[in-house]
């Protein structure tokens, strides 16, 4: 968040009504069946996938690539827009395996909140603590959904605590469990005294409501068996007494967390969570800009780049450009200045998405996401305005942490590899090295199965064999300084010096003694492992 003072202009009604908000969590968590269960509730779809489903049975929506459907994990974000109520949800489905973070960070950077899932049997996970700070280093708000609790899973102060303890946030329960396990029969909502109760027939009903006046209303005992409701308000007791109240104003500044209980695959407890969305989270917020920051409730459009997406549609070797406005009432066909390359850029044929499927974007708002296809002339942290020469900053690009060589099964193909490694490259995929000495490239990624990603969609997008293989090489670094010394340390060290996909020079090493050389005979330049995306 980066401004919550009240001093701020009242944003326009249709851009108060967006709510824009990435899903994170550890892999397996339960997060791209929650996604889906948004999208039912939304009315987007009219039945939710399984991400490993049977035969006939429904595929999810978000996971449209074919890695992701065979091995039922995500590998890229996707967007979705949909409507809940008077609300315009924006959603962002983000990779939960950690060897696609960098995607995820970046879809951070285009959001306003966060929707953390929690595993009630496991509790807090690495990654989901790797992905929290990344939020944490932005303010942004967090809202927690504790899924799975039709399974066995641990104590609920014992998951509140390590919430506390680990993320160093406060939580408060917005909504408290009855029951675990097998014995898991619904919540109680908190927030409006409602008893909500589980069918465990139907998974894609909506949960039954009863309405309840307080704890202490009889109506409790005829729904709920005696011996979980005595410990069901035992526990309700401790927690109001040992729980922070729900603060709005400590919610939208990122230091509190209400967290709901409830179990995505069986579609419980999810619109208790879509309505604290809608109610808690925070409308478009102003973007971290150069030179000012851009406000959503200015008229003219401004937006940016956070992710490209190639060959969403094998078919047309489609590039989509995902970009997240920042200002203004867009509509189809306008002008916008494309900032890096200071040229006009009629967007003709934007589109809104629901995963795979995308329809003609005839207007859009400040806070939502649109995808604008293109050949190549959108990259990652490019920015769009209707003219001002403003650009998005904090759109990060990491150094990877694994090198390989990368060669095309046929060398009469080598001319084709080079193209998809540039797409993949654009797309942030992976970085691609040049070497200065000898041919071939060298492929960077953070994670190892990335790798796999690649050789798989390179063969089956350009139906191009390849094999990666291991390169001298452990690690990169950008070079920045002074031309005149960059040159000079390019000169001298010819071995290690490649150049990335933007022509930028890259220092590769074997060992650390390679930078602690290079930083002990160049004092004035700096081997940076993070590059902002732009320029």
């Amino acid at each position: 968040m980066l401004d919550t003072n009240t001093n701020r202009p009242e944003l326009p009604p249709e851009i108060a009504r967006r709510r824009t908000f990435a899903i994170i969590s550890h892999p397996d968590a339960g997060k791209t069946t929650l996604t889906e269960k948004f999208l039912l509730y939304g009315g987007a779809i009219q039945m939710a996938g399984q991400v490993r489903a049977k035969g006939e049975a429904r595929r999810t929506r978000s996971d449209f690539m074919k890695m992701e459907q065979d091995r039922g994990i995500s590998v890229s974000a996707s967007a979705m827009s949909f409507d809940f109520g008077k609300y315009r949800f924006n959603l962002v489905d983000t990779p939960g395996h950690s060897d696609f973070s960098e995607d995820t960070y970046r879809t951070l950077t285009a959001v306003d909140a966060a929707v953390m899932v929690i595993d009630g049997a496991k509790g807090v996970e690495s990654q989901t603590q790797k992905l929290f700070e990344v939020c944490r280093l932005r303010d942004l708000p967090i809202l927690t959904f504790c899924n799975k609790m039709d399974r066995e899973s641990r104590d609920t102060f014992d998951i509140i605590d390590e919430i506390q303890e680990n993320l160093a946030i406060d939580v408060t329960a917005a909504s408290w469990p009855i029951g675990m396990g097998r014995d898991f029969m619904g919540c109680y909502d908190l927030l409006n005294d409602r008893l909500e109760l589980m069918d465990r027939a139907d998974r894609n009903v909506v949960a039954e409501t009863i309405e309840i006046n307080g704890l202490d209303d009889p109506k409790l005992a005829e729904h709920v068996p005696a011996h979980l409701l005595e410990k069901f308000l035992e526990e309700v007791e401790m927690a109001k007494e040992l729980l922070p109240a729900l603060d709005p104003k400590s919610v939208l500044e990122g230091h509190m967390t209400p967290i709901w209980f409830g179990s995505a695959i069986n579609s419980f407890g999810v619109q208790e969570l879509m309505q604290g969305i809608a109610n808690y989270g925070p409308e478009p917020q102003p973007q971290q800009a150069d030179p000012r920051a851009i406000a959503p409730e200015e008229k003219k459009v401004a937006g940016f780049v956070f992710k490209v997406q190639a060959n969403m549609d094998p078919k047309h070797r489609d590039r989509v450009a995902f970009m997240r406005l920042a200002s203004g009432h867009f509509k189809r066909g306008m002008k916008l200045t494309h900032v890096r390359s200071k040229k006009p850029m009629a967007v003709s044929n934007p589109v809104l998405f629901l995963a795979s499927d995308r329809e003609l974007a005839e207007e859009a708002w400040a806070g939502d996401i649109i995808g604008i296809p293109n050949h190549g002339q959108l990259r990652i942290g490019d920015t769009l305005t209707e003219g001002e020469m403003i650009r998005a900053t904090g759109i990060p690009s990491f150094a990877p942490e694994l090198l390989q060589g990368v060669r095309a099964g046929d060398p009469m193909k080598a001319k084709h590899l080079e193209k998809a490694l540039m797409q993949f490259a654009e797309e942030g995929a992976a970085k691609v090295f040049k070497p200065n000495i000898g041919s071939g490239f060298i492929v960077g990624v953070v994670g190892a199965l990335q790798f796999e990603v690649l050789a798989s969609r390179i063969e089956q997008e350009y139906g191009l064999p390849v094999r990666f293989e291991p390169s001298q090489f452990t690690s990169a670094r950008w070079i920045l300084g002074d031309k005149d010394e960059v040159e000079k340390l390019v000169n001298a060290n010819k071995q290690h010096i490649a150049h990335d996909n933007d022509g930028d020079p890259v220092f590769l090493t074997r060992l650390q003694w390679d930078i602690d050389r290079v930083e002990r005979d160049y004092p004035d330049l700096k081997l940076s492992a993070t590059k902002e995306m732009m320029v």
